[in-house]
């Protein structure tokens, strides 16, 4: 709404969850740029994509999972013709009570492959914030990926602040292992730290990859950890061994993120801790690699 309000080119695009992606306000204040498509999530994309080509800047909030449905005018109708689309990916992750059907588990893998797509995972309320304003300041697409339900309780700051693309930040300096977290696990990663003085990084960006800042690590530590809340064929973790690839690194890695089945529904927090996600689950698997 902040930033609508600074732009009059700003529209939103929902396919039918004005509630449920939190666009009621902006619909209340901004009726004439707030268009609700109904259950067309082929249709939000592409009419996304039209309206960029005459200069406007769209947002689609849309549920992860739903924008599985729509990955064919991803690709044709905006990334290929690099058009300025932001992306607000809501239900990033586990879900909880929705289940197999809802939850985002597979985003960072489909995005992350397509070309001139820029791809961010906020840690928390303001990070998504910055993230948001920084998308609609690029001159292709980007998509804005985020969990259900509260942040970690971050103090939102007023202003429309900007981050630099494809930088990550070090968040905890510890001895021998560091851990690469995405997104919502940096609140994990920072509690598994004190029990293991972990090094932990805010990746913020996993398309492009802060490729410095992961060589400097791997320079540095004995085990390097990518930890995502999604699946691991193809995610966060896949992009890190291949900047560790190309660098040459031979810095060991381990990935810890979504395992290869549906996860059913259930409490997230207890979701999270059987898939070993949770602190405790990070602190008992680089135990466990580091014994070896």
């Amino acid at each position: 709404c902040d930033q609508a309000l600074a732009d009059p080119r700003l529209i939103g695009i929902t396919p039918a969850m004005r509630e449920g992606s939190g666009m009621v306000r902006f619909a209340q204040e901004f009726p004439q740029r707030f268009f609700d498509v109904g259950i067309a999530e082929q249709h939000a994309v592409t009419f996304a994509g039209g309206l960029a080509c005459d200069g406007m800047r769209p947002v689609v909030a849309i549920y992860s999972t739903f924008l599985q449905r729509a990955y064919d005018q991803l690709i044709h109708d905006v990334a290929l013709q690099n058009l300025p689309v932001v992306f607000a990916i809501d239900r990033g992750g586990l879900v909880g009570a929705d289940g197999a059907t809802h939850n985002g588990a597979f985003d960072l893998s489909y995005l992350a492959c397509i070309p001139n797509m820029v791809v961010m995972t906020p840690s928390d309320e303001n990070e998504c914030r910055n993230m948001l304003t920084t998308a609609l300041t690029l001159n292709g697409p980007s998509a804005v990926r985020y969990p259900r339900g509260s942040g970690p309780g971050t103090a939102v700051e007023p202003g429309l602040a900007t981050l630099p693309v494809g930088k990550g930040e070090l968040r905890r300096q510890g001895k021998r292992v560091a851990l690469l977290a995405f997104g919502a696990m940096l609140v994990p990663a920072l509690k598994a730290a004190e029990a293991l003085d972990a090094t932990v990084a805010n990746m913020r960006f996993v398309k492009p990859l802060d490729a410095g800042l992961i060589a400097q690590l791997a320079g540095s530590h004995d085990l390097l950890v990518s930890i995502e809340e999604n699946a691991l064929i193809g995610g966060a973790g896949s992009e890190v061994a291949r900047a560790l690839e190309s660098a040459g690194s031979h810095t060991p890695l381990l990935r810890l993120g979504l395992p290869d089945h549906f996860i059913d529904h259930g409490d997230s927090a207890l979701l999270l801790a059987e898939v070993g996600l949770d602190d405790g689950g990070i602190v008992q698997s680089v135990t466990a690699r580091l014994a070896a």
